[in-house]
């Protein structure tokens, strides 16, 4: 079993040091094989399941929606769909004190539930807020703190590409559980069901932020310069609203809608997501080909790596399953006192301190894996542990030194904006992050309400 505990330290370490994702899960693996062919401590049987877990990812329905939503997400972003939702949403709130950071915030909310994709999120809000932000007088730590926190908004709210891969990564691991406690007619959950889960979560995730910028706004007024008073609302400015606000968010109800009312399936609805998307740059006449092909290889280059980490994490679960870590792994969580609160603490603080060094897609695909069946063992929903690990990640995507949001803003901010700035801008978001998830940990029912509802709807 040390073999195990050797093989995931000597697969941190390589990341560590720069190497790509994929390679290092599947090379550290097989070198790690192939020592315990030599010496005799490995079964070369765990690999010959290879081919069939291969083809089972290519065969993978639910995988499909994946490349469908990125693509859905670059199209947006191309169209510069962000660009007229946040000037619209300026001149309805910029005069007014903090105004201007609330439309930041529901800017995010509206990309996060279009594209999904973190760091398209923030670079694009901190390359288009960022300067209009300071411009106005806006404190740099305030600004920062906002569009990185906006930004990660694409962790949890739906259709978030985390909560689709979760999503499968924990419907095996919760077969897996039930077949090791006897259990063969298995349940399954779906990513609807996540998606279902982590609507309640990502509006009072919102609302915490929206709220946490009014109090500052009567706090410290000086952090929050109102803009110049603008005319009253008149029929021209609200018919400009509408046009804007309406194309968008009838594309999220009717992705999101399909999904949660269980009218189409996660990889249908992303395929109506990826045409509406389309249309919308149609629209916008911002459907050439030049920006097609961009859209395209884009699409190409993070579905390529998001499906070579995939199989690279599928050699290192085999291997590791073949030095009997998975026996390891359950047998030290079982040993933890508390029961299953113990357990939980110990899992999301690992995720929490690795999500500072690894990105969430090689969490969910290494850790999820090896952690998920002995949680949802001990009787665990798997729709609240997801949600609780996607909240957890993207709290850890914010906090400082290391926090990749941070990163992705650092790139695209302006010289004179210190990076002290940005992490002394994050951490009031933190608090909230840490908050939200203390509250998800003692209340399970913001996350089991609606999927439960919309069960009980669907069987009438």
């Amino acid at each position: 079993m040390i073999e195990s505990v050797l093989l995931f330290l000597a697969v941190i370490v390589v990341l560590l040091a720069g190497y790509p994702v994929a390679f290092t899960l599947a090379g550290t693996a097989i070198l790690f094989a192939v020592i315990g062919l030599l010496t005799g401590n490995f079964e070369i049987g765990y690999l010959n399941a290879l081919p069939s877990r291969l083809f089972g990812i290519m065969t993978n329905e639910t995988l499909i929606a994946v490349p469908l939503f990125i693509f859905m997400g670059i199209t947006l972003e191309r169209a510069k769909i962000a660009e007229d939702l946040l000037e619209t949403l300026s001149s309805l709130f910029g005069s007014y004190r903090g105004g201007l950071g609330l439309a930041v915030i529901l800017v995010g909310m509206l990309l996060a539930a279009s594209t999904g994709i973190v760091g398209a999120t923030v670079v694009t809000m901190g390359l288009l807020s960022l300067p209009t932000m300071l411009k106005r007088g806006y404190a740099p730590a305030v600004s920062t703190g906002v569009i990185s926190a906006s930004g990660t908004l694409g962790q949890i709210i739906p259709p978030s590409i985390v909560l689709v891969l979760l999503g499968d990564v924990l419907s095996s691991a919760y077969q897996q559980a039930q077949l090791e406690q006897g259990i063969f007619s298995t349940q399954t959950v779906s990513v609807g069901d996540l998606f279902a889960g982590a609507v309640i979560p990502g509006v009072l995730l919102v609302g915490f932020y929206m709220l946490y910028l009014i109090t500052l706004s009567f706090a410290k007024p000086e952090t929050m310069p109102p803009g110049e008073k603008t005319t009253a609302w008149d029929f021209l400015l609200i018919k400009k609203v509408f046009l804007v606000l309406l194309p968008p968010l009838f594309l999220i109800v009717a992705v999101l809608g399909s999904i949660i009312a269980g009218v189409a399936t996660i990889t249908e609805a992303a395929g109506v997501g990826a045409v509406g998307a389309m249309f919308l740059a149609l629209l916008k006449k911002e459907l050439r080909w030049t920006k097609t092909k961009e859209v395209m290889q884009g699409t190409a280059k993070l579905t390529s790596m998001v499906f070579l980490i995939l199989i690279g994490a599928s050699v290192f679960s085999l291997v590791f399953r073949g030095y009997e870590g998975d026996e390891l792994v359950q047998s030290f969580l079982l040993s933890i006192p508390g029961g299953v609160a113990g357990v939980l603490i110990v899992v999301m603080l690992a995720m929490f301190l690795l999500g500072f060094v690894l990105d969430f897609i090689e969490i969910t695909f290494v850790v999820v894996p090896i952690v998920a069946p002995a949680i949802l063992a001990l009787g665990v929903d798997p729709i609240w542990l997801g949600i609780l690990i996607a909240v957890n990640l993207q709290t850890s995507f914010l906090t400082p030194p290391f926090g990749f949001a941070l990163f992705y803003l650092r790139g695209v901010a302006p010289p004179e904006v210190a990076t002290k700035s940005i992490y002394k801008g994050v951490l009031p978001f933190v608090c909230i992050q840490l908050l939200m998830l203390m509250l998800l940990a003692l209340f399970p029912e913001l996350v089991t309400w609606l999927p439960k509802q919309l069960l009980s709807l669907i069987h009438i």
